[in-house]
């Protein structure tokens, strides 16, 4: 899939399937599809403008032919404004991006998709097909509220994940901290 094959969500992630009504809940159930994603040449105040009217904090990069590679979030910004010293408009997606990416499929489990925000401690993945292409983005968010609904995984298995994504991160004072 490109630089961001599904297939690093999965590897060594143990995955226990959830069972809902006969059928085990997969991601395209939850993901939110229509998405805003921008171009690596988007300058950043572009991309917090994105962000600021669709109420998100996650932005996909993509290419001209629709394949993710990279994602860049409202906290990249802030951090690199400050830290870069630069004006957000002086700065383009291509320069911040976290890539290569960790990603899903649309059939892969919601379970699975917990397996692997809690593994690279991220609290979104994008949802891409077999050829890179985005086709979504599952939160942390959307499970939470599946299973608010009654759905999804269960309680105990988002904590979890929460806990694992919120763990402080080892950090030497004098050096930068590792995302």
């Amino acid at each position: 899939a490109g630089s961001c094959p599904a297939s690093e969500v999965r590897r060594g992630v143990d995955v226990r399937m959830q069972e809902r009504k006969g059928h085990a809940m997969k991601v395209r159930d939850l993901m939110t599809s229509d998405v805003e994603a921008c171009r690596p040449d988007t300058d950043l105040a572009a991309v917090a403008k994105m962000m600021w009217d669709r109420d998100c904090g996650f932005m996909p990069v993509v290419d001209a032919a629709g394949t993710l590679r990279g994602v860049v979030t409202d906290r990249d910004i802030c951090i690199a404004s400050a830290t870069r010293r630069l004006l957000p408009e002086y700065m383009s997606a291509n320069q911040l991006m976290t890539h290569p990416v960790h990603a899903c499929l649309p059939d892969d489990g919601v379970s699975e998709a917990l397996a692997a925000m809690k593994r690279f401690r991220v609290r979104r993945l994008p949802v891409i097909d077999m050829n890179g292409i985005l086709k979504g983005v599952i939160s942390i968010n959307d499970i939470v509220l599946a299973a608010e609904r009654g759905a999804g995984p269960d309680a105990k298995e988002i904590v979890s994940t929460l806990a694992a994504i919120c763990a402080r991160r080892a950090f030497t004072p004098g050096t930068p901290a590792v995302a």
